[in-house]
């Protein structure tokens, strides 16, 4: 399945980040890959469809999207916590993966202002490059 490999991929990419400032490169790395018009949200959506009488095939995709939060998680877990979010890195990693699938549904002008949300929560200077 595409979408799973997508994920997987981008999990590859969070997993390989540097705790040092690894949090704003992970927050635009998700706010690329669930933009509007990126190739993620459309193949998610295509293997929801897809795998909606196939009990392995929706596994498979759930174990793909949390491998990724994982992922984050993992990332969030090196880095000090900071900013806004509550709780420990679960509950972070659960929240922004929320906020950057939600992206999908934006309108492509307003993904950078949701990014900019995520940086500004997370306790990083929206204007970080």
């Amino acid at each position: 399945m595409h979408a799973e490999v997508l994920l997987l991929q981008l999990a590859g990419e969070l997993a390989a980040l540097p705790a040092v400032d690894g949090i704003p490169t992970a927050l635009r790395a998700l706010a690329a890959a669930y933009a509007p018009g990126s190739l993620l949200p459309g193949a998610m959506a295509q293997a929801c469809l897809q795998s909606r009488d196939d009990k392995m095939a929706i596994l498979a995709l759930a174990w793909a999207r949390e491998r990724l939060r994982l992922a984050l998680e993992e990332l969030l877990a090196r880095t000090p916590a900071r900013g806004a979010l509550p709780a420990g890195a679960e509950t972070r990693s659960w929240l922004i993966l929320a906020a950057c699938e939600a992206m999908a549904l934006e309108p492509p002008s307003a993904v950078a202002d949701r990014l900019r949300a995520l940086l500004e929560l997370t306790g990083y200077p929206a204007d970080l490059t």
